[in-house]
């Protein structure tokens, strides 16, 4: 049996907290501005925080993650 922790963030993180939900939910919040208002400049203005949001969520974060965990396993040099 191996005691390696899975290097990948998403096994650490709930169901509501995966990539698709990330994703369905802005996709979700973009399309509802659309459809409720219509302006465009306010759909661009939700868009731009969700934007970062996937950004940050779905690169950044999980390869911040993963650098860290492959740190945690290798051996401390004295």
């Amino acid at each position: 049996m191996s005691n390696t922790k899975s290097l990948n963030v998403w096994d650490y993180k709930p169901w509501w907290c995966q990539p698709w939900s990330i994703l369905l939910t802005g996709i979700v919040i973009i399309a509802a501005s659309w459809f409720l208002f219509q302006k465009i400049w306010l759909v661009v203005g939700v868009s731009f925080p969700i934007l970062v949001w996937w950004v940050y969520f779905l690169i950044i974060y999980p390869k911040l993650v993963q650098q860290a965990l492959i740190a945690s396993q290798q051996p401390i040099k004295e």
